[in-house]
Parts: structure tokens; sequence; C-alpha cells
């Protein structure tokens, strides 16, 4: 372990406890301490799932980019491993930056971006580091494997990161993220017998002006008879509901030629319609499933548990099962979540018209709900979670319009981003299927994810100052209902 490596295991291990748990998520992964952000090396190796992550264990600011490590079997249950990354060599002395892994032989390869700052001009290479155990990772001699070599006359490495890498049929093959010379985001795609050799394979795809000035964190793979590639647009333009983030997450749909090394999107849509999600990454596992999971937090945001002194910020989203339907990207919640729900309440069919309907004190900080709602006799619905006397996260529907909007204005401390006017609401429509609307709901403290029809899904941050306890559903015309939920094992 190198000295690095060494201080900020050592760092941890003396200041974890310290921290102030108020708002710590208890099933989705987190970092010990400090600030997280993207997911990188989600994969699934001897029977377990490892997670690594963007990490600096020293703020809950963003800073020098480490690799933290955890692993789990159900996705729910993480076990926290020692840092697997830092920064240091010549190559990635100011942070090692996203990337992914992949077995082979029996090793465990990551493939990361090294990331360098010298004066006023950035440098960014692709490295590679290697473990006989899946915990203790040497970086190769070679470092680093993909740089200004193969970039010459495609790119420059001022913005050039993220690999994801692959194997299909003979050959390795990782997409990178760069841009072009007119700031338009560019997917690029490499190709290695042995992934210590890469030689430049193709422009993937490119995007147009108003795509966003750069796509980090691709990630391409085949679901489902049709290819996806995964990516998040910095500054992509508004489409009427949709990317009214300030950063995003996008899949595009479509083939992928691999004797030109190029992808023909036939459509492209944004990944989740809530306020907190970025940076997607999959893997498969043992059963041919294809999971995902993402950073549960956008950039250039307020974050309260720094602002609070909290010693810790960022947590990553519930990890989804994916597929693909009718060429878009469906998500829901993995197996391991339901394995770990105690069922406690249960209304079937129940007539609410005109009113309002309460249950009280039925909410807890670990809990999934699991809501039924006939509304072909409805106008509108409003949904009230963790309701208190004057708090609570709103979740409406309009009939006509077939419109879902999920707020947390009046969820407790205000959260505050680059976007303009603010944006402490998201909305999405949302048909209902045979006259019914469905939605699962997934909270753990200060998270909240709503699992839509249709497989679309909406992701919350959310940080009390009151505790809310009730919910409320107020309805005007008529609507059955039929709920389930309990308390998640944690």
């Amino acid at each position: 372990m190198t000295q690095k490596l060494l201080q900020a295991n050592q760092y941890i291990e003396k200041n974890a406890s310290s921290i102030n748990q108020e708002y710590r998520n208890q099933f989705h992964l987190m970092a010990p301490l400090g600030w997280i952000n993207d997911p990188n090396g989600f994969v699934f190796f001897r029977g377990e799932y490892h997670l690594f992550y963007q990490y600096n264990p020293y703020d809950s600011v963003w800073g020098p980019m480490h690799w933290g490590h955890a692993k789990s079997k159900d996705l729910i249950h993480w076990e926290h491993l020692p840092v697997a990354l830092a920064p240091g060599e010549d190559y990635d002395k100011n942070g090692c930056f996203s990337g992914s892994a992949i077995e082979k032989d029996g090793k465990l390869y990551l493939l990361y971006t090294g990331h360098n700052v010298e004066e006023e001009s950035t440098r960014q290479v692709q490295c590679l580091a290697v473990s006989e155990d899946g915990v203790n990772f040497e970086k190769y001699a070679g470092n680093p494997v993909i740089d200004e070599r193969q970039l010459s006359g495609v790119a420059t490495s001022d913005d050039f990161r993220d690999p994801k890498v692959f194997r299909r049929e003979d050959y390795y093959y990782t997409v990178v993220a760069a841009k072009t010379a007119d700031n338009r985001g560019q997917i690029l795609l490499f190709r290695s017998e042995d992934l210590l050799e890469w030689k430049f394979y193709s422009v993937l795809l490119e995007g147009e002006a108003h795509q966003g000035i750069m796509w980090e964190c691709p990630d391409l793979f085949q679901l489902d008879g049709e290819d996806v590639l995964i990516i998040s647009p910095i500054q992509m333009k508004a489409e009427g509901l949709s990317y009214r983030n300030i950063s995003s997450a996008v899949a595009f749909i479509g083939q992928m030629d691999w004797e030109k090394g190029k992808f023909h999107p036939d459509n492209y849509h944004e990944v989740d319609g809530g306020l907190d999600f970025y940076a997607p990454q999959t893997c498969e596992n043992d059963r041919g499933e294809r999971i995902m999971v993402a950073w549960m937090q956008l950039w250039e945001r307020l974050m309260p548990t720094n602002e609070l002194g909290h010693g810790w910020a960022g947590s990553m989203s519930l990890p989804r099962k994916l597929a693909v339907v009718d060429k878009h990207l469906i998500q829901e919640p993995v197996a391991g979540l339901y394995e770990n729900v105690k069922l406690e309440e249960k209304l079937l069919d129940k007539e609410i018209e005109n009113q309002t309907f309460e249950l009280k004190n039925q909410v807890c900080d670990q809990q999934y709900l699991s809501l039924e709602l006939d509304v072909s006799e409805a106008e509108n619905i409003q949904l009230e979670y963790a309701k208190g006397s004057n708090t609570g996260m709103l979740l409406s529907y309009d009939v006509a319009s077939q419109m879902v909007t999920v707020s947390r204005e009046k969820a407790g401390h205000v959260i505050t981003g680059a976007e303009e006017g603010g944006l402490g609401a998201r909305s999405i429509k949302v048909p209902p299927q045979n006259h019914k609307l469905k939605l699962q709901m997934v909270r753990d403290t200060s998270s909240l994810e709503v699992f839509l029809n249709g497989g679309k899904t909406m992701s919350f941050t959310f940080f009390e100052k009151e505790k809310g306890k009730d919910i409320a559903l107020t309805v005007t015309g008529k609507v059955k209902l039929s709920l389930e939920g309990g308390e998640v094992n944690r």
C-alpha cells in the first residue's frame, strides 16, 4: 500500500465515527465520511458486486479524487473496503478520476482517468491498475495506457476522461468522453487485445450544439436486442419537461456498427426525471441482468450536510435493474430491495372521493411503499409524504395532462443550484395503464426515489428540519387506492 493510500485509510479509520449521522442513508451506498460523487468500477466479481466511487475522504467538498470501494451480495447491505486508488504518480497526481472495472484471468483490472493540472493547462490520460484479490490494487508500470499518442488528430487531452471498459468477441473496448473543438460532446472508442496496448478505433458519436458542452461518463452495452449508450451531458438545453437540471443523464437507443465503430441512435431520452441523478454506470451480473447505479446528487448544488458541518456529502442511488421496451430504457428496483422489506401496511380498493385520506404515523426513515390508483374517475391527486405541520415531499398527478410533479420545496432545508430561476420540483408525463397509476416509493433517510408506470423514475434528496410522520392523499374526483408497504431492513 502506497503512503497516500495508507494515509487515506488511516484518516478514515480515525475520523469516520466523528461525523454527524442525522441525514445518513442506511441501505444506499455512502462513503464512511467526506465527499462522494460518480460511481466507478461497478462490476460483478467472484460472486459479489463491487462498487468504487469518486472520493475525497478529507473534506465534504470535492477535492483530490481517490477511489473509495465497497462490496455487496444483494446491493442493499454494503461492506466498506480499503480505498483502492490514491493520486500521486506523475500521470494522476491531481486525481484518480472516474473509470470502470473488468475481470481478466481471474484478476480485477481498473481503467481510470489520471488527472493532471500544470499551471493553466489540464492533461487527462487513461491508466490501469490490477488486483489479485479485488481489494489491493497496483498501478500498471506502463501507465498511461491511452494518451496523446492515440489522440493525435482526433481530440485533445484537456477534457478526456471516464473510460468504460468491456469485452466483445476477441477484443477489449473502452468508450471515453472527449469534446470537439467547438465544445460539443464526443465519445471515442478504443480497442485492445490485452488491456495494456490500446489503439484508437473510432469517433463513436458526436453531439449537437444543444446537447451539452461535454458528455461525461459514457457506458455502452446491448440489452434486449438494442444497443444502449448512456452519457451524462453538461449544460444540455432543456427540451419541454426534460433536461431541466444543469447536468443530465441521457440514454441513446439504437444500433452499433462494429465494423465502422459508429453508433446510430433511433432516439434519446432522459434517464431520470428527478433532481438528483448523475453519472450512472452499469454492470452485468451472473444472471445476465443489467444493473445501473448513479450518484444521487448533482453538480453546482448546495449540499446541506456540508453547509451544516456534518462531515460528509453525497450518496449513491438505489441500484436498478434495466430493460429496453419500445426503444426506451425502463428501470425497476433490484430484487434485493423486495427481499429486505417487511410488509406491514396493506389497503385494497379503498375508495376516496373529494376528500383527504390520511395515514397517521406511518412514515419511517427506511421505507418502501407500493401504490396503485385507479384514476378513471379522478381529476387531480396530491400525495403528501413525510407530512408534518408544514413540511413534506409533495407528489401530484393531473389526470387530464397525465403529469406527475414531485416537489421538495417544503421538505426541509432549501437546496439551491445553478439552474436559472431555481429548481425545487420536476414534472414528467406518465400515461395511465388500464386507467391506473402505479408507483413505488423508496425512502432512505434523506432520499426519495419514485418508480412509475412504464419504468420511469424520479430521484430526489431532501433534508428534513422537522420529522414528518404522516401520509395524506387528497383527491379531486374519485379513486380506488391499493397500497402496501413496510420498513426496509438495513
